[in-house]
């Protein structure tokens, strides 16, 4: 990753997760975890984790919905010229992390 898609994915995780935070319905704990930057940056993934589990569909729903008011926000905080075309989705990868870390807990 260059050094422009690490500071244009830095910039929208934290973006990301201050009107995530804000807008929520504070039911689950959403935290954006991470921001892949694909196709020379026309588009974003933003991913998180949801606590508890079982509310991952409801947060994947909403914050579906959110994306055009995302971008809005993150256009009017930032100084990002072109925003790309986010995506939402759960890191499966620190699920993973995180189930592998309490199983060594439990040896």
């Amino acid at each position: 990753m260059s050094q422009r898609d690490e500071k244009l994915s830095e910039e929208i995780r934290k973006l990301a997760a201050e009107y995530f935070s804000r807008e929520s319905n504070r039911t689950s704990l959403i935290t954006v975890t991470n921001v892949e930057i694909l196709s020379h940056g026309s588009r974003a993934r933003i991913l998180m984790t949801v606590m508890p589990e079982t509310q991952e569909a409801a947060v994947l729903d909403f914050t579906h919905r959110q994306l055009s008011d995302l971008k809005a926000y993150i256009h009017e905080n930032s100084r990002i010229a072109r925003l790309p075309f986010f995506e939402v989705g759960i890191d499966v990868g620190e699920k993973n992390r995180q189930r592998i870390e309490q199983i060594e807990k439990e040896l």
